[in-house]
């Protein structure tokens, strides 16, 4: 399986990740290991969770840390700290806060570092300097091998580089947000600022919470046992906007001879400023799925095509 630079960090990741937001709250201890299974079996190296995630604080943390156990060193674990009730917590980059929260990841996940470390929403209430210092910190304490943000503006992530580079601090090599066929708002205004700054994008919910898997279609009844079942159709997920696009793309895939999926993670894939794609995944025949998208490496003529297909308005 392709990997492909993790930001200027010196890491190489997957250029398909595990997304771990259901370890906890969809997959229990059992469905969590065969996931972790699956996924080093099929070479995947990219593990994604947040301190948030789960449910109870921390359950998708510990459940990871147990499922990879004695395998910890073979994988690159990204966590994140900063939510709270559906976005930043309060105070959630103030030193005194990351110090916190830092200790408890590492205890869950059952480890001495970590390799990726994001602030996961912007604190408007504490300057940036001061999370970027505590970060430096744990850098230098070993604890922390390379920091990130998520949910972060373009403007926003060019003021962390210029105070890191002007206060010789660690930077972060990653930016972590929204990003798909169907959610494309990044490429005008963070897309730029990474790229200039050779910050690696690493897209979530890449396929629109499996929307864009191709698997639920405008007027046919949904899948038993889905999430868009569970949620009684998708909730914001679901559009009309969104079903086009799942058409248009299934029209494209049948001229190539790819699925909806093998296009939306493919095309992710295949742009040179993302790192990972972090899919979400809930069970291991996922797993094989997203690995075999990310595995095809769509042409250029092939990727305009996609992308022409994604902008539906």
């Amino acid at each position: 399986m392709e990997k492909k630079p993790l930001g200027d960090s010196g890491l190489e990741v997957t250029s398909v990740g595990i997304g771990c937001m259901m370890f906890g709250l969809m997959c229990d201890q059992d469905q969590t290991t065969a996931i972790v299974d699956t996924a080093l079996d099929a070479g995947i190296n990219f593990f994604d969770t947040a301190d948030i995630y789960g449910g109870p604080h921390g359950k998708s943390e510990a459940l990871l840390g147990k499922a990879l156990g004695s395998r910890r060193g073979d994988v690159i674990i990204g966590t994140k700290f900063g939510a709270g009730g559906g976005g930043a917590a309060e105070k959630g980059g103030s030193r005194d806060y990351v110090m916190q929260a830092v200790e408890k990841s590492l205890e869950l996940l059952g480890t001495d570092y970590i390799d990726l470390y994001q602030h996961h929403f912007p604190d408007k209430d504490t300057p940036v300097e001061e999370t970027l210092r505590a970060l430096e910190d744990l850098v230098q304490q070993g604890k922390v091998r390379h920091i990130g943000c998520s949910n972060y503006t373009g403007a926003m992530l060019s003021e962390a580089a210029e105070l890191s580079s002007g206060n010789k601090l660690h930077h972060y090599v990653t930016a972590q947000n929204r990003y798909s066929l169907l959610t494309r708002d990044i490429e005008k205004d963070l897309v730029p600022v990474a790229e200039q700054q050779n910050v690696g994008i690493l897209p979530y919910f890449p396929l629109e919470s499996g929307l864009l898997t191709g698997k639920y279609r405008k007027g046919q009844d949904l899948p038993e046992d889905s999430r868009f079942s569970k949620w009684g159709g998708g909730g914001a997920f679901a559009s009309d906007k969104g079903y086009e696009l799942v058409e248009a793309l299934a029209v494209y895939g049948e001229e190539i001879g790819h699925s909806v999926l093998d296009l939306a993670i493919g095309w992710l894939a295949g742009l040179p400023y993302v790192s990972s794609v972090i899919a979400g995944v809930t069970k291991p025949s996922q797993v094989v799925s997203n690995v075999a998208a990310a595995s095809w490496q769509p042409s250029a003529e092939q990727l305009a095509a996609i992308s022409g297909a994604g902008k539906t308005d």
